[in-house]
């Protein structure tokens, strides 16, 4: 049989297609702007008809409709990062959070993550039957070689992509051919703090320098700091519009990685319909899963290999909360430290911490004498390198514990120096002198 034929013999309805779907199944599904739409949402329709079916997912951009209340009971949830749609459930025992690092999740699916249905997205199959996973191929695969059953939305707008991104139609079992946008995520302008910390994080960022950001405030204010930089390169577990900017430019041309020169290298892409038609069929943009993206040593053989990621709050010693308010679980911890190992294990890299110097309107400082109680150390005092906020840039590496305290006090909102002054002079047994 050709795949053509196997193609036509494999075009499922989606009543049928959840028939795969058991009591007491684990269901693993796609990830981030990939999330698929058209399963989901059969499954939270005929909900009453499952019962301890086990849902693993990481971020979902848009509404998720197993996250609706009325599937609880039906649906339990368990995820490793958790965003907007999904905190609540999570918080409010309808699922649970498992630490892990990103890149250790493939190797996690089918044994720690049993997978008996995996459920993705992917593009409609190119003229030798291979279909491309578009926009995020980070555990995909792993989940598709474990998975009894798969099921495949093949989506005529999700953006062909190239690397380690193709499945073929013998290995579907389920094709649901389809044709809906991606869900999209448009980030505001970057604050007067936010562009603040973007100059302080560009001044560390020297020409040839390969880089790795988020998505948000910060990192956008980053890129647009980059202006004036020369050959810079990407290597990160995702990256957004601002990327792109910086591709066309020319700014961003991976002439001085080490590995896969003159290629922009992520494992997920979130942003705009204009950045998602941007990498669509674009061969200067290769996905690759996260276990090969996110690898510490992998990441440590690109040279200036530069790290740029957020935090929630930080205390004197240099220990950081990055997942969790207290006992309560906010995201995870996603590549923070895979990067931030393998940056600091790169020749002449760079790990950043970045963050506003306060939250809630100004009314808490992220620079605490303690963690809040509670809260997960998600990157050790021993791990950081750079902590930078909108008063400056504090290098904690090889620094002692009282220089350490020194310089984040300095990098501290004025209107709390005071109180960690205090805490200072309690600890150290002598008086703080400001520069």
């Amino acid at each position: 049989m050709n795949w053509k034929e196997e193609y036509k013999r494999k075009v499922s309805k989606p009543e049928v297609a959840i028939r795969d779907i058991h009591d007491g199944d684990c269901v693993v599904l796609g990830h981030a702007a990939a999330v698929p739409k058209i399963i989901p949402q059969v499954m939270a329709d005929h909900c009453d008809d499952y019962n301890d079916v086990l849902i693993f997912h990481m971020t979902t951009l848009g509404d998720n409709p197993l996250l609706h209340p009325r599937c609880f009971g039906h649906f339990r949830h368990v995820s490793n990062f958790l965003s907007g749609n999904s905190r609540e459930a999570v918080n409010h025992l309808n699922g649970d959070f498992f630490p892990a690092y990103f890149h250790d999740v493939p190797e996690m699916i089918g044994d720690e993550i049993p997978c008996d249905v995996a459920v993705f997205q992917a593009t409609p199959p190119n003229e030798d039957g291979y279909c491309s996973l578009g926009v995020s191929c980070d555990y995909a695969l792993a989940a598709i070689r474990c998975a009894k059953s798969v099921i495949i939305e093949t989506n005529e707008m999700m953006p062909f992509t190239y690397g380690n991104t193709m499945i073929h139609v013998s290995q579907i079992d389920h094709i649901i051919p389809c044709a809906y946008p991606l869900p999209e995520l448009h980030s505001e302008a970057s604050s007067d703090v936010e562009k603040a910390i973007g100059r302080y994080c560009a001044s560390l960022v020297v020409d040839g320098s390969t880089l790795q950001l988020g998505i948000g405030g910060i990192p956008n204010a980053v890129l647009a700091e980059l202006g004036d930089k020369n050959d810079l390169g990407i290597h990160s577990e995702m990256f957004s519009d601002g990327v792109a900017d910086l591709m066309k430019k020319g700014i961003i041309n991976g002439r001085k990685k080490s590995m896969h020169k003159g290629k922009v290298v992520t494992t997920f892409i979130m942003g705009t319909r204009d950045l998602y038609d941007f990498v669509d069929g674009n061969e200067d943009i290769e996905l690759y899963p996260v276990d090969y993206t996110n690898d510490p040593i992998v990441i440590a053989r690109q040279y200036r290999m530069v790290s740029i990621n957020s935090c929630l709050e930080v205390d004197l010693m240099g220990q950081v909360a990055s997942e969790t308010i207290g006992m309560r679980q906010y995201s995870g911890i996603g590549g923070q430290i895979d990067f931030i190992r393998g940056a600091s294990m790169s020749r002449e890299g760079k790990s950043i911490i970045a963050m506003p110097s306060t939250a809630a309107k100004g009314t808490i400082s992220r620079i605490k004498p303690f963690l809040t109680p509670g809260s997960a150390v998600s990157t050790t005092r021993n791990d950081v390198n750079y902590l930078v906020t909108e008063y400056g840039i504090a290098r904690l590496k090889g620094r002692t514990l009282q220089h350490r305290a020194e310089d984040l006090i300095r990098i501290a909102h004025p209107d709390f120096r005071p109180m960690l002054i205090e805490e200072y002079e309690r600890r150290f047994q002598c008086k703080y002198v400001a520069e």
